[in-house]
């Protein structure tokens, strides 16, 4: 059966310490959407490694990892990450790459840039790491897969795709790759065909077939999902649980549970709505101690409090079974702590996310509750944790019907309360 684990804000839950986490219980670990815009961190032996395209089960010697043919790849940085997992004592022999992963090439990246540059002070945010071009190319049936490499006519797709590229980078008054980058495009294409290159549906349908279980791996968060996200500042892909289903080759009669993990409080990164970010010194002080600063891109995120009205909103699309909370840890020491449980808009109390969410004015409804002094990062067991942090739970899941589960005090695997 399959499990799938995935973020229920704005990307940045701390996932990939949970796939780590978990990944010793599957005989897969699946990524199914996303590409190197992501940033799952992992702390292994002490020393902390983000992976952006490659599952975070690869530290598991007998754990297999699927990019599936949702993901989007960037040969480059992928063969970058590689040698990357290699340095942390990572193998890359059961790394397996879906023939139907679409490709970034060098011209998607430029374009991406030239695109951001455009829209002024419109731009999306972007990490300009070419995902929107490709996604485009791929829904406008003019991609290339890692399939196609094999093929007699991949050159030639490639130099329509780059042509087309041209035109539309020079259009938007964009710089076009340089010679170098495009050789070094090629050369990383070489070492990729040299990977596990597989029928991603029937690999990951033949292990489930055997009774193997399966972790299905999200990228980003809920609320940046290309359909229910905060539409248009949202990513280019679905991020929801029934992306896992596309973008892996799986019935939806083959989930099993689905794992739902959200920070303490909300952070995001670059443009777009933020009900309840904090513009102040709490805010800043949620930064420096949660060190809330963009695994791939380095951008310091902005923070705000727990806002609950998103997350019941993020578990009835993602039909979560099981909550996971993260960086609990970063919350210790403030006098209170608060959630939004309501927005308040044209003098309306409302519990839904409003279609017009971009528009309109929504002032959070804040409750507080008192904080701990305590420090958790060493507690062992729920019984341990401050009095008053157990009530924060305890609030969070009167709130939202739903029990959380798992507790992550610190980045390390050890640092993991499971209840």
């Amino acid at each position: 059966m399959v499990d799938v684990l995935l973020g229920l804000q704005w990307g940045d839950e701390g996932k990939g310490k949970i796939v780590d986490f978990l990944s010793d219980k599957y005989a897969l670990v699946a990524r199914f959407q996303g590409g190197p815009n992501a940033g799952h961190s992992l702390n292994i032996n002490g020393k902390g490694i983000v992976l952006n395209t490659i599952p975070s089960g690869i530290f598991r010697p007998a754990c297999k990892n699927l990019i599936g043919n949702g993901v989007v790849i960037d040969p480059v940085k992928l063969m970058i990450e590689i040698e990357k997992v290699k340095q942390y004592g990572g193998s890359t022999d059961n790394l397996y790459v879906s023939h139907k992963a679409h490709l970034i090439m060098p011209s998607h990246i430029s374009l991406d840039a030239a695109s951001e540059k455009a829209k002024g002070e419109a731009k999306i945010g972007s990490t300009l790491r070419g995902i929107t071009p490709t996604y485009i190319d791929k829904t406008g049936r003019a991609g290339l897969r890692v399939g196609d490499i094999y093929t007699p006519e991949f050159k030639q797709k490639y130099q329509e795709a780059y042509d087309k590229h041209l035109k539309q980078i020079e259009f938007l008054g964009g710089d076009a790759p340089d010679a170098a980058a495009v050789d070094s495009w090629f050369a990383a294409v070489e070492q990729l065909n040299k990977l596990n290159i597989v029928n991603g549906e029937y690999f990951i349908n033949h292990l489930i077939n055997d009774g193997k279980n399966v972790l299905a791996e999200g990228a980003q968060g809920s609320m940046l999902d290309i359909d229910f996200g905060t539409y248009p500042y949202v990513t280019s892909s679905n991020t929801l649980s029934a992306g896992a289903c596309t973008g892996l080759g799986v019935s939806p009669l083959k989930i099993r549970k689905v794992f739902g993990v959200f920070k303490a409080y909300c952070t995001r990164v670059g443009s777009g709505p933020f009900p309840s970010e904090l513009n102040d010194e709490i805010g800043e002080q949620i930064r420096i101690q949660g060190n809330e600063f963009g695994a791939t891109t380095g951008r310091p995120r902005r923070t705000g409090w727990l806002d609950l009205v998103a997350l019941r909103y993020a578990i009835m699309l993602n039909g979560v079974t099981d909550l996971m909370m993260t960086k609990a840890d970063v919350l210790s020491g403030f006098d209170e702590v608060k959630v939004a449980h309501q927005y308040k808009t044209n003098n309306q109390l409302i519990d839904e996310m409003p279609f017009h969410i971009n528009n309109n004015e929504l002032e959070p409804q804040y409750i507080g509750y008192a904080g701990w002094g305590e420090e958790i990062h060493d507690s062992t067991s729920f019984e341990t944790l401050p009095t008053n942090f157990k009530q924060y739970i305890s609030e969070i899941e009167n709130s939202i019907k739903l029990p959380v589960s798992l507790i992550s005090t610190g980045p390390q695997r050890e640092k993991t309360i499971l209840r």
